[in-house]
């Protein structure tokens, strides 16, 4: 399947979950085998050798994990708070409706690793810019800055690059 083909299976839900948000409902796109191969297989396609693999909660966690499994490294999931059993470092964010809390375990990425980091929304970027410092308190580099669906009205690649100009960021579909 080709990835135009699975980005269409995505359906817009209006005033969900608050109105005026437009939400990108992608379990079309996850019910559909050949679908979320293909958006895993790209995603796994911009991993170097012993990259560790992070996704943010929760839709990120999906793909994520897929990509890491593809590339049999090891995933790392970036939860918000009160998720995690073990220690952990905090960073807050805003979003679109609100703010919140990310976290990882202390010892979760280890000193040096390269990280390819992925989410399934990219809109005002405060969500991935508190991973990517979580993931830079943990004393690793993000290779690049996966998301799957960019909302670009909300400018969130441009706040992404103002505070962090050396990661690359990709979006597979921007709307």
């Amino acid at each position: 399947m080709q990835i135009d083909d699975a980005l269409s299976l995505i359906r817009e839900i209006p005033d969900y979950p608050i109105p005026g948000v437009r939400f990108q409902d992608v379990t079309p796109l996850l019910a559909n085998g050949e679908a979320f191969s293909a958006i895993t297989e790209k995603f796994a396609s911009y991993a170097t050798i012993g990259t560790l693999v992070a996704g943010i909660e929760a839709r990120g966690f999906i793909f994520a994990s897929a990509v890491a499994n593809q590339l049999n490294s090891g995933f790392v999931p970036i939860r918000k708070a009160g998720k995690l059993p073990h220690h952990t470092i905090s960073q807050n964010y805003g979003l679109e409706y609100g703010t919140g809390t990310l976290e990882i375990h202390i010892d979760a990425i280890a000193p040096g690793a390269s990280v390819l980091l992925i989410d399934d929304v990219l809109a005002t970027g405060g969500t991935i810019a508190a991973a990517i410092e979580l993931i830079h308190r943990s004393q690793a580099h993000v290779e690049v800055v996966l998301a799957l669906i960019e909302i670009q009205e909300l400018n969130g690649r441009n706040a992404i690059k103002a505070q962090y100009p050396e990661i690359a960021v990709t979006s597979l579909l921007v709307l």
